[in-house]
């Protein structure tokens, strides 16, 4: 059952789920590709194409109607402000390597594309810092399961528990990241 469901909608569900976010959905289809599940050269290419197609909306947003997002969310707010700090200072720096920075995946983009960051140089450095992205992590998930299987053996008997552990961090660190956006939001 859940060889045909994967087959049938594991790589839309990566490419929507590294649209949006990305970290938790590609260590889950890394791991997954180890198993033989997915195959992981796709999940590269899939979760590359997801991050890429994502966060160039979101740097067009950004340079569209930048400070109206970001006033949207207070949290936002206050993570817009502190990214344009950053970028001020280390412009491609921070385009190459935003993603690998927990909790700035979507306001970093708007940040840069309000920031007048240079449209062909972010498809340029952006594309790059996606297959980066994309390769290093999906590539890390895949051979954590063969670490997981040496330590563990045959996986198969906790394939499942190991699928809802990753599930599971993915849940815990949503919440978290909610709870401190409510907790960092003005009283209203």
């Amino acid at each position: 059952m859940l060889q045909h469901f994967l087959q049938d909608f594991g790589y839309l569900a990566l490419l929507l789920g590294t649209f949006f976010e990305g970290e938790t959905i590609l260590v889950l289809a890394g791991f997954l590709a180890f198993r033989g599940y997915l195959d992981i050269n796709l999940v590269v290419l899939t979760a590359f194409l997801g991050s890429y197609a994502g966060d160039q909306l979101w740097y067009y947003l950004g340079r569209l109607k930048g400070r109206a997002l970001l006033q949207r969310k207070p949290h936002w707010q206050a993570l817009g402000e502190k990214a344009l700090a950053h970028i001020r200072r280390h412009p491609d720096i921070w385009v190459l390597g935003f993603r690998f920075v927990y909790g700035l995946r979507t306001v970093m983009p708007i940040a840069i594309g309000l920031s007048g960051y240079s449209p062909l140089r972010y498809l340029l450095l952006n594309g790059l810092g996606a297959i980066v992205w994309a390769a290093a992590l999906g590539w890390a998930a895949y051979h954590f399961g063969a670490v997981l299987e040496t330590v563990l053996g045959d996986i198969k008997h906790y394939e499942l528990r190991v699928l809802g552990a990753l599930v599971l961090l993915g849940v815990v660190l949503w919440i978290w990241r909610a709870v401190r956006a409510k907790r960092s939001a003005p009283d209203a």
